[in-house]
């Protein structure tokens, strides 16, 4: 089954600050249609994404590993690098991370994404 496509967003840090105090304070409710998970620039969404990284969801959506020990063996990457590129990804929101029985079980969120920049907003804040 095809996941749906992620729209991913550019934001500046303090932007995102602002925006996310507000949404807290309840004078800002997101739009349905507006990104699920941010990023700070094209550079920092580059390197979230990258081609060892794409690879990695591609692998966890295909193969669905029930460990952390499972997804070494596939990839070929060590537990530490997995562990940390895991947690950045699920801190941008495009894995989920479980643990059963003291495993950890990852999931993917999204294989595809839309990239949503507002060149305009992103040179407004400094």
């Amino acid at each position: 089954m095809a996941k749906a496509i992620m729209k991913v967003g550019i934001m500046p840090r303090e932007r995102y600050i602002q925006r996310t105090l507000e949404i807290a304070r309840g004078t800002y409710k997101p739009g349905a249609g507006e990104p699920k998970a941010w990023f700070e620039s094209m550079k920092s969404l580059a390197e979230v994404l990258s081609e060892p990284n794409q690879h990695l969801l591609a692998l966890i959506e295909e193969h669905q590993p029930q460990s952390l020990n499972e997804l070494e063996k596939l990839s070929g990457r060590k537990a530490a690098n997995l562990s940390r590129t895991l947690r950045t990804l699920e801190s941008h929101g495009l894995v989920d991370l479980r643990k059963r029985n003291r495993r950890l079980i990852p999931t993917v969120r999204a294989t595809r994404f839309q990239v949503d920049l507002d060149v305009k907003a992103a040179q407004s804040v400094g």
